[in-house]
């Protein structure tokens, strides 16, 4: 095994850290123990591995990078379900409100990939836009991926536009079919999301 380094490495081992680190911890710990100065480089698209990590719900990962130094923003700590932390950022800054993860993932995409109906209501109420995240993930598009069904009713429920597409194009009733999400698919299909 290759010896730690503090020195930052070449792009492509950056790049190659960020993009396990979407799912692959082993690799991603592995990496991290081979050049440590790397915790908060971003990839060529501009993702760093925290970014990562909490895009796909990872908390266990999560928890690891936040322990070698990564920082907590409020989308990781939305997702984390730390409350206390996510009310306190947005004491201090309300703007927060609209504050976007990797690849301008919107703040209420976060708790609803854990399913923390209550801290998604609380983002809600303060302004949080149900529908952000159009051309990138919206929060429906996060619940139909990672969530519960009940999240996507939620969702539903409060407004989300179940049209909308993602970076791909992709309407969450697409990416529903193609990942065998039944229920999120049915509740789609009853909230009026046309078939492709």
């Amino acid at each position: 095994m290759e010896a730690a380094t503090t020195a930052l490495p070449e792009q492509r081992i950056i790049d190659q850290f960020v993009g396990v680190s979407h799912s692959d911890f082993a690799t991603m710990r592995q990496l991290l123990a081979q050049h440590p100065a790397m915790i908060n480089a971003p990839a060529r698209w501009g993702e760093t591995a925290i970014q990562a990590a909490t895009q796909v719900g990872r908390v266990d990962m999560v928890e690891f990078l936040l322990a070698a130094g990564a920082p907590r923003d409020i989308c990781t700590a939305a997702m984390l379900g730390a409350v206390a932390t996510v009310q306190a950022l947005l004491q201090a800054d309300p703007t927060l409100i609209q504050a976007t993860g990797a690849h301008g993932i919107p703040l209420l995409y976060f708790p609803v990939i854990k399913g923390n109906k209550a801290l998604a209501e609380s983002l809600l109420a303060q302004g949080a836009p149900i529908n952000a995240g159009v051309g990138s993930s919206t929060p429906l598009h996060g619940a139909v991926l990672f969530g519960p069904p009940a999240m996507v009713a939620w969702l539903l429920a409060h407004g989300a536009d179940p049209e909308l597409g993602d970076n791909e194009g992709k309407t969450p009733l697409q990416i529903a079919v193609a990942n065998d999400n039944t229920a999120a698919a049915e509740l789609l299909r009853q909230a009026g999301a046309r078939e492709a």
